[in-house]
């Protein structure tokens, strides 16, 4: 079998993405609970997988251009079926997919997560201007006589 390396790389890297959808689920669920001792656990696990995952996918992309260079294809995965046995072709092509299904997976999954993390800092933002703004009124319950609005947080960005 030809492709025997790049198919041994593809399962390891759909394995290392099953992983990483499992940690990214954990990060959701830190998210949502607003548990950043969570959020600590679980992002070095993140950190190592998205790693593994890119050596993984340089190694396969390696592989497959010598694949094609060996064999005298086009560099592409059209071609290189193409090139294989009618079974090997169709193992390759059926692997590939579900490449495919996964990264779309864990895209998904990152993105929810981002728009998370987003919301939580625009919360955050809202509550610091809040509390800004009520220590800076002349008149306001949280006013003392040597109130200097220097002296509050105002960055808009924080």
């Amino acid at each position: 079998m030809k492709s025997r390396e790049l198919q041994s790389l593809w399962w390891e890297w759909l394995a290392t993405s099953e992983k990483l959808v499992r940690s990214l689920h954990e990060q959701t669920v830190a998210l949502t609970l607003r548990d950043p001792a969570r959020m600590e656990k679980v992002q070095p696990a993140l950190d190592h997988l998205l790693t593994r995952m890119q050596d993984i996918d340089d190694r396969a992309l390696a592989e497959a251009q010598k694949l094609c260079e060996d064999s005298g294809v086009r560099p592409g995965l059209r071609d290189l079926v193409g090139f294989l046995g009618k079974e090997e072709g169709m193992q390759l092509q059926a692997l590939a997919n579900r490449m495919i299904v996964a990264t779309r997976e864990v895209q998904k999954l990152m993105n929810k997560n981002r728009a998370l993390i987003e919301n939580e800092l625009t919360y955050i933002n809202g509550t610091l201007t809040l509390i800004a703004k009520a220590a800076t009124e002349p008149k306001g319950p949280y006013h003392t006589q040597k109130a200097v609005a220097s002296s509050v947080l105002m960055d808009q960005a924080a």
